[in-house]
């Protein structure tokens, strides 16, 4: 799994935990939706980390709570 795969399954599972859709995550966090919606899809390349701490804010975690999970265990290393 890529870090791009990483981060936008980390953005998913937050939602689900938290209950929220991607437009109220969007909302709460202040970032337009289709900047969320491109961290999910194909249109990022790199989720930049301004966005992913504005996403950190809004849903009242650290930096440190997002990256802390599973799901980073199994990323795939960029330089070959």
């Amino acid at each position: 799994m890529t870090i791009k795969e990483a981060v936008a399954k980390r953005i998913i599972q937050l939602c689900d935990e938290n209950g929220i859709a991607i437009n109220a995550l969007a909302n709460i966090s202040g970032i337009a939706p289709s900047t969320i919606y491109s961290m999910l899809n194909e249109k990022s390349k790199n989720p930049g980390v301004c966005s992913i701490q504005k996403i950190c804010d809004g849903l009242e975690i650290t930096i440190r709570e997002f990256f802390d999970s599973n799901t980073f265990d199994d990323v795939e290393q960029e330089i070959k």
